[in-house]
């Protein structure tokens, strides 16, 4: 029998010499192209993100959700089908695959994993970097809008690096850049650490062709695939016990340690680029010189599609930031505001859906002022890579601070204002033995009139010794704070406990309603206005947790002004400019357990003078 002759490319630099080893196929050429399908795939992503205002549209709607699924079936079969003849094109080159050079598995397997990892937990979403740098007001660092087009354009220069042939030197220059980009983003404050984000996103995305390359043309696809998974979903829990270390186990050697998590997934990446990123991506691809020229054309045609994609996010960014700043405003003058607290879960209702765009129905329609949105910080990859601040605050046209920065270790806090924040600060509540707790201090400008706000959220109910610090930080907060504040928060104690008489007598401030002792978590107080009204509004699923509102009016005199001390459930008593609004019903006793938004907990509640 006649047998077939196999050849194979040296891969040396000059001339055109094959030698026997490899057969000429088209499963290189198929695997070129998915690669680069699959790295196009992600800034696709990312553009289908800004235009959706950072939420992924594939797992945010339910259409697009069934029409994902459909055509993931349908490429599986398509896979399935041509694997066969794949195989069938291998048998012939299983020789050759023994005579070239290929990965070892474990490295490559570690490199392309932690890389993984590293694109969804820092670049999943343009508005992340900002949320790791950002500060309290007047300075906060870059927003999310505009300055994700910079992490946009970082990561697609990354890109275009990689097409470029790099020497020794050069590459170890890069693997600096991507350390330094890694520590600088966890350690320098805002436009710093904003910058050396953009560093980081140049050096990710720069490694993704040679990781890629280094991880297909091992000889070994079940172990380095299963390597790869591991450590990325090691990643993924070690994010998660970072944060929830108080409900995991082991969670005490994991607190608070992204450095550990980012520094470990860097040096891997390293590793593996200082290993696999002396060859040439025609090397690392399989591609013989042959082909180089066609492989050169198809170059010109990724670059297209990938400025492309950038050219068709950036349009979205600023036709976002454009009709942003057309909604926000001063609001109209008026003495009174409306303030209110809800802990949200993270922007999802209670079946698991996202509940943004029925969130913002609720809130728009409650006509508050001044909103705090507790455990809100869903910019983390188990979480959802979603900036919801930035979603809620473009939706209702408010303005908004965000805070502790997702580096912190908490579960976030967001503030969105319909009057502009003059000032702010982000604290981090002593927490001992529980999770972080987090607390922000704001200035709001009422049109000419400056009050002082106070949110925080404390910790879980179990921690005594973290409430009871917490509860001392936070009344010094508010005693130095000035004559007109609110505070809103989550303290996790009853009426009358030892933290809330901390707040209350230490803090000097009043209970919006005292003989409220139906509470638990939510709390709002007051000191130097003067109280109207206070309102709970049933969650409906949107969340596990009730709305709580309260209206005040700012005394002409701070000194000498007369507080409301009547309680009243009659909304004809008081004036119709401070009644809530009549699309929540009317007073109503009890839980409400319909699943529509209500008044309940016998509100509303309005005040009054006792003459």
């Amino acid at each position: 029998m006649r047998k077939r002759k196999i050849w194979f490319e040296t891969g040396n630099s000059g001339g055109n010499e094959q030698q026997p080893g490899r057969a000429e196929s088209p499963y290189e050429t198929l695997k070129y192209c998915r690669i680069w399908g699959f790295i196009l795939g992600k800034f696709l992503l990312l553009v289908l993100r800004i235009w959706h205002t950072s939420l992924n549209p594939v797992w945010n709607c339910k259409m697009f959700n069934t029409t994902v699924l459909i055509l993931g079936f349908i490429a599986a079969l398509e896979r399935i089908y041509t694997g066969f003849h794949e195989k069938k094109e291998a048998h012939h080159i299983n020789t050759a695959k023994e005579m070239l050079h290929r990965s070892n598995w474990f490295l490559s397997g570690t490199a392309f994993g932690s890389l993984m990892f590293l694109t969804l937990w820092i670049f999943g979403e343009v508005s992340l970097v900002s949320r790791w740098a950002v500060s309290g007001h007047p300075q906060p660092g870059p927003d999310p809008n505009p300055h994700g087009g910079a992490v946009l354009l970082g990561l697609a220069h990354g890109l275009m690096f990689s097409f470029w042939p790099w020497s020794p030197l050069a590459l170890c220059a890069w693997c600096f850049i991507g350390a330094a980009g890694a520590a600088g983003l966890l350690i320098l404050p805002t436009w710093g650490a904003a910058l050396a984000g953009d560093a980081l996103a140049i050096f990710t995305m720069w490694t993704w062709p040679h990781i890629t390359g280094s991880f297909v043309s091992c000889l070994h696809p079940v172990k380095v695939m299963t390597t790869a998974m591991l450590v990325y979903l090691l990643g993924i829990f070690f994010c998660v016990w970072c944060t929830a270390y108080k409900f995991v186990p082991g969670g005490t050697y994991a607190r608070e340690r992204s450095d550990v998590l980012l520094g470990t997934i860097v040096s891997c990446i390293v590793i593996g680029m200082l290993v696999e990123g002396k060859k040439g991506s025609h090397c690392l691809f399989g591609i013989k010189k042959s082909q180089q020229p066609l492989f050169k054309q198809s170059e010109k045609v990724i670059k297209l599609f990938l400025w492309l994609f950038v050219g068709v996010g950036l349009l979205g960014l600023g036709l976002r930031y454009k009709a942003y700043e057309k909604k926000l405003g001063h609001g109209p003058p008026k003495k009174e505001f409306s303030a209110l607290v809800w802990p949200f879960r993270f922007g999802y209702d209670n079946k698991g859906w996202s509940n943004l765009e029925r969130s913002a129905v609720l809130l728009n329609q409650t006509g508050a002022d001044f909103i705090t949105i507790i455990e809100s910080d869903a910019s983390k990859p188990f979480i959802g890579n979603n900036d919801l601040t930035m979603w809620l605050g473009e939706e209702l046209g408010f303005y908004t601070d965000f805070g502790p920065s997702t580096r912190d270790h908490t579960w976030g806090m967001m503030v969105l204002s319909r009057y502009p924040i003059v000032r702010s600060r982000h604290h981090l509540l002593p927490s001992p033995e529980g999770e972080i707790a987090p607390a922000l201090s704001l200035t709001v400008n009422f049109t000419g009139k400056l009050v002082d706000f106070v949110v925080a959220h404390f910790g879980n109910e179990e921690e005594d010794l973290d409430r009871k610090l917490q509860a001392i930080t936070v009344s010094h907060l508010l005693k130095n704070s000035s004559e007109l504040i609110v505070f809103l928060g989550y303290i996790t104690s009853a009426p009358g406990s030892r933290d809330y008489l901390q707040l209350i007598e230490n803090g000097n401030m009043k209970d919006i309603d005292s003989t409220d002792h139906d509470r638990w978590c939510s709390y709002i107080m007051y000191r130097g206005l003067i109280r109207l009204g206070y309102a709970r509004i049933s969650h409906a699923g949107l969340s596990d947790s009730e709305l709580q509102m309260a209206t005040f009016r700012i005394p002409d005199d701070a000194v000498n002004y007369v507080d409301n001390d009547r309680i009243t459930i009659d909304p004809s008593e008081v004036p119709a400019e401070v009644h809530f609004s009549s699309r929540f019903g009317s007073y109503e006793e009890g839980h409400h357990e319909e699943q529509n938004h209500h008044f309940h907990m016998s509100t509303p509640k309005y005040f009054r003078q006792n003459n």
